[in-house]
């Protein structure tokens, strides 16, 4: 299953899509980390592991269907990794994996360009 917005395989925008991502690398990553949510939970796992609820917290105003859209968007990525603990009451964490760690100097410098972006009040 392709990690991009589900768009019907056979329209032109979809084919679009594909071939960009296989020719840029760039809007590869972009696609997978792409969007609003994507990237805040990233920015948030980038501090540890965290449950579910808890991610929901630094998020209020996402709904629980698109969390746990962007959550398996993210694993199936290979960007989170879901761990689910054999406990009573059961317990799932959700942590960056290696690659997923390796974006951390990214979203910094994305960071230090927003900020910027934002004092020049565009």
């Amino acid at each position: 299953m392709c990690v991009m917005t589900k768009i019907k395989e056979s329209s032109t925008n979809f084919a679009n899509k594909q071939i960009l991502a296989n020719d840029c690398p760039e809007v590869f990553a972009a696609n997978i980390i792409g969007g609003q949510w994507s990237l805040a939970i990233c920015c948030y796992l980038i501090n540890g592991s965290l449950r579910y609820n808890e991610i929901r917290k630094c998020l209020p105003n996402i709904t629980e269907r698109m969390l746990t859209l962007q959550l398996r968007k993210l694993e199936e990525s290979g960007v989170v990794k879901r761990t689910v603990y054999a406990e009573v009451p059961l317990r799932v964490t959700y942590e960056l994996t290696v690659i997923g760690y390796e974006l951390s100097p990214i979203i910094r410098e994305l960071g230090k360009w927003g900020e910027k972006l934002k004092g020049l009040s565009i």
